[in-house]
């Protein structure tokens, strides 16, 4: 059984709006929030991509603070 490869996969800062339902300007705050920590982008011609992992390992310690 071949295990899924997460490390290499982004998502688009519009798949990231939907990933959490969220409006732009509640995606701009999170990245400006330094104290939520939100995940730095790659940027590629001016165009964002988060890395998977890093927004799991990000939703991981969100639950962790609200717990």
């Amino acid at each position: 059984m071949e295990a899924s490869n997460t490390s290499n996969t982004y998502l688009t800062s519009g798949q990231v709006l939907a990933r959490y339902s969220i409006a732009p300007i509640t995606f701009y705050r999170w990245q400006k929030n330094k104290a939520l920590g939100f995940p730095k982008p790659m940027v590629v011609n001016r165009r964002k991509f988060f890395k998977v992992d890093d927004l799991t390992a990000w939703e991981r310690e969100r639950a962790k603070v609200s717990a």
